[in-house]
């Protein structure tokens, strides 16, 4: 099976280095061992992109090239990971009054007037746009290590040593135009009911904070630290629905009040992640 991953991760914030994290740089190493040592990837096969390189326009131009492979029948297996802050927006194409934008925090995140710049920020609407282009045989993956709203924060976390990956937004205008709709979760956006070969992981609930954590010693994704942990210690030979089990076992264990998620069809969750063999 013909397979692509891109794996990107920003701990540096070009305009706002006061936000930056630790953890992220760590997660595409993490999975990108993974990838090689469990899901049949070489190192041809998959690109990444930190920090300066993890602009907005690089990150899509990749992703878009992995769209149009597949779409020509050279790619059939694709994954995507992503370790950054998340953000949410007012709806910036103004087509839903009611309507906002989960969003995804890239190296050149800027600002235009009181709200994120859209030319250099990611919304779940151009992921979904994009991706609803695969074709129905290929199979996406693609891991979420973000918050998808600030309400989860906790007070323990600053005392263990946890950065929530939460941009808030960039004024009190944009704040009060979201901060009373309840946040739709990228899955909703990423429209995977109708793309049965899309599986979605994210770090945590749409309403909660995913944590740059130190572990070990070392800055990681808290999801991503336990679920890459989990993938080694099983050789990856459970199915991802038990493999999401033991992740939350462990967060829970040690304290992370984050809740993993993983959205995909039945079928999908009760088999094990993708092998060269598959």
């Amino acid at each position: 099976m013909a397979r692509q991953a891109l794996c990107v991760g920003i701990n540096k914030f070009k305009n706002f280095p006061r936000n930056n994290l630790r953890g992220c740089v760590n997660d595409v190493k993490d999975m990108a061992a993974i990838l090689t040592d469990f899901f049949g990837f070489t190192r041809r096969d998959i690109i990444t992109l930190t920090d300066s390189d993890a602009t907005k326009a690089n990150i899509l131009e990749r992703l878009t090239a992995m769209v149009r492979d597949a779409q020509s029948g050279k790619l059939e297996y694709l994954v995507f990971s992503f370790s950054s802050h998340g953000t949410q927006t007012p709806d910036v194409s103004n087509d839903e009054s009611d309507k906002y934008d989960e969003a995804f925090c890239p190296y050149d995140l800027a600002t235009k007037g009181d709200r994120w710049d859209p030319d250099h920020i990611i919304l779940d609407d151009e992921l979904h746009d994009l991706f609803v282009q695969l074709p129905q045989n290929v199979v996406l993956e693609v891991y979420l290590d973000t918050c998808h709203s600030g309400t989860g924060l906790r007070a323990v976390d600053f005392l263990l040593e946890r950065q929530p990956r939460f941009m808030p937004m960039p004024s009190l205008r944009a704040f009060e135009l979201v901060a009373e709709r309840e946040s739709r979760g990228f899955y909703k956006s990423f429209g995977t009911k109708k793309t049965p070969q899309h599986i979605l992981w994210a770090g945590c609930r749409a309403d909660q904070t995913s944590a740059d954590a130190l572990i070990e010693g070392k800055w990681h994704g808290a999801f991503t630290y336990f679920y890459c942990k989990h993938v080694r210690a099983t050789q990856n030979k459970i199915s991802r629905a038990q493999l999401l089990k033991r992740v939350r076992a462990d967060l829970k264990a040690a304290r992370y009040t984050q809740v993993p998620q993983l959205e995909c069809q039945a079928t999908l969750r009760r088999a094990k992640p993708m092998k060269m063999s598959q």
